[in-house]
């Protein structure tokens, strides 16, 4: 564990290479702000001492410094030393904590970006089996535990070492036996204190762990309100939800009961040593071995040798926190990445072979182009196999070609692979097996943002973001506001901007909230269209339209649809209908394929689903 915790601290310590001279400065003022912390026991003894001598007092040392003065002015000397020392520990306190502050918020800033963009290159598998909750509670809790490491941990550990150091050096300097006898106590408390930070950190694991549940619970909830309460789930998942809230009490709990063992085991241990300093000392101060002032500055010393101690103990908790979340957010960055870009963009078009993606395709033209640009967009499977678990497998020897320009509908009972087929097009998965070509070239050798650039995707399941009407349009496009018009014009868009109050600059809620399932899936064909694709994957697209929508919205996708490729999901008849062919899918292999006249005439899976989609009893 302390092997992989290094290795873990050293590859994210990388993060703070760019605040090196704000590191170096903070380290450097550790031995003044200890030093300024260690003399002010000794003025305190010292005027002890000089008191005493003026009392007559002949066993009371006096460093040479007072020895010489009167003990008026000696009394003020020691005074305003006092007073120095404490006005430049506290502004060097200030300086540190500023800049370890500062520091650690950059740390977090860094770190937090790459984790987003790490966890936005990961893979649907990895997203499919890692909650959103828990996923949330990496980049926000478990990121701030981290910052608390690199800031006012570690580097407060190292103060507190650095004044022990000091003293530790001060008390054998000003009397070694008394001092030798306070460090040894040290011992043992070490070793307490590491075995119940070792505790502590298996229980602070545990609380990461179900603060993550708790935090997907929450989210799981929310996302799911209007079906929580339309089916009456409130009693039965504020039950769950409960349970989740006692498994993270308990585990708080156990992590309260390991830091105040700390904290109570060296507060009796800190009164025992000032206890046993009272005796000793008192033996030798009446023996006349030592001075009062001696001995003053000694329980002083006893006082402050466990503060950092205890200090210690404190930010050892936080720092055995921050280890667990480094521990976790190792787990996340050492996640592999399934879907390698093999290549970046190399600009504006694909290759010789694949269809121009220059912006200059965007705007008043773009339907016009679709019917005169040469068709493109050869699609080929090859023997794919694919499993989202070993045990399921999805796709068996799965292998058709889709030829430039043709459209064909993908049919077949629910869990038979049509998803999954264009979700491996779009390669979100990875094939187990085989392979699958677009325009001759295997989609694994292509950089992602070409390849996405070539496909145009319109989900079912409509997905749109917080923003404006024209961001979601826009999303990744530079197109100025007159072109967006000018585009929504063409694809028929006009009577549903102007049911919007501010038309493109409405501001959209969550996920679209304030839209209709019609109207969110309009824009998503709307958007796809802007791009300009070379192949259109449609998985029912205008399954959620009105009549009247869809057919204003038909017009223009059968002239985006022409010289395209185009590979649909579909579910009517109507659409299966038009198609050029059809591939009828069942359990993941290519069992039928054709024309609908064909496979009606055929009499196989594809007949039986249309004739009981005709009486109303099935979808395709």
């Amino acid at each position: 564990m302390a092997g992989s915790d290094f290795q873990r601290v050293k590859r994210l310590g990388r993060y703070l290479g760019r605040d090196r001279r704000r590191l170096t400065l903070t380290l450097v003022l550790l031995i003044p702000v200890a030093v300024a912390g260690a003399i002010q026991p000794l003025l305190v003894g010292q005027a002890i001492a000089v008191l005493r001598r003026v009392g007559g007092a002949a066993n009371e040392s006096v460093i040479p410094l007072f020895q010489g003065l009167d003990s008026t002015v000696a009394i003020r000397l020691i005074i305003l030393m006092l007073l120095g020392s404490v006005l430049v520990r506290l502004a060097l306190q200030g300086v540190q904590s500023f800049n370890i502050q500062a520091v650690g918020q950059r740390l977090t800033a860094r770190i937090r970006k790459d984790l987003f963009a790490h966890a936005m290159s990961l893979s649907l598998r990895f997203h499919d089996r890692m909650p959103v909750g828990k996923l949330l509670t990496r980049l926000t809790s478990d990121v701030d535990a981290l910052a608390e490491v690199f800031g006012s941990g570690a580097v407060g550990v190292l103060g507190d070492l650095v004044s022990l150091l000091v003293i530790a050096v001060s008390m054998l300097l000003i009397e070694w036996r008394l001092g030798l006898l306070l460090l040894v106590t040290q011992l043992p408390v070490t070793f307490v204190i590491v075995w119940l930070q070792r505790r502590y950190r298996k229980a602070n694991y545990r609380v990461r762990e179900e603060l993550s549940q708790l935090n997907a619970d929450f989210q799981e909830n929310l996302q799911g309100l209007e079906v929580v309460q339309m089916f009456r789930r409130e009693a039965v998942n504020g039950d769950r939800f409960q349970r989740t809230g006692l498994a993270y009490r308990s585990a708080v709990n156990g992590t309260i009961f390991f830091d105040s063992s700390i904290s109570a085991f060296l507060e009796w241990v800190s009164l025992g040593a000032v206890a046993l300093v009272l005796a000793l000392g008192g033996w030798m101060v009446t023996s006349g071995a030592m001075g009062l002032g001696t001995l003053t500055t000694f329980i002083l010393y006893s006082q402050r040798l466990f503060d950092p101690l205890r200090q210690m103990a404190e930010r050892f908790t936080q720092i055995q926190g921050g280890l667990t979340a480094v521990e976790r957010i190792g787990e996340l960055l050492e996640e592999p990445l399934e879907i390698v870009d093999h290549g970046a963009a190399s600009g504006s078009t694909f290759d010789s072979r694949g269809g121009s993606t220059v912006a200059s395709t965007v705007g008043p033209t773009l339907l016009q182009n679709a019917s005169s640009s040469p068709a493109r967009g050869e699609v080929i499977f090859e023997d794919v196999d694919f499993a989202y678990r070993k045990d399921e497998p999805i796709l068996r020897d799965l292998s058709f070609r889709i030829a430039p320009g043709e459209h064909v509908a993908l049919v077949g009972p629910t869990g038979s692979g049509k998803t999954t087929v264009i979700r491996l097009l779009c390669r979100l998965y990875e094939p187990q097996r085989g392979r699958i070509l677009l325009d001759g070239q295997d989609i694994r050798s292509l950089p992602l943002q070409e390849l996405r650039r070539q496909l145009g995707v319109v989900l079912q399941d409509t997905f749109l973001f917080s923003g404006t009407v024209a961001d979601n349009l826009r999303l990744d496009r530079p197109l100025d506001d007159q072109k967006l018009q000018e585009v929504c014009r063409d694809l028929g868009l006009d009577p549903l901007l102007g049911r919007l109050p501010e038309g493109l600059d409405t501001a959209l809620r969550e996920r679209g909230g304030n839209l209709s399932s019609g109207e969110r899936q309009l824009l998503a064909v709307a958007r796809v269209a802007i791009r300009n694709p070379t192949v259109l994957v449609m998985d029912e697209a205008t399954a959620f339209m009105d009549p009247s929508t869809e057919a204003t919205l038909q017009r223009d996708l059968d002239r985006l649809l022409n010289r395209r490729t185009a590979v649909v999901i579909a579910h009517r008849l109507a659409t299966v209908e038009a198609a050029d062919r059809i591939l009828v899918l069942r359990r993941g292999s290519l069992i039928e394929q054709g024309t609908h006249l064909q496979l009606r005439a055929s009499g196989g899976l594809y007949a039986e689903l249309a004739d009981l989609q005709e009486r109303g009893l099935a979808r395709l």
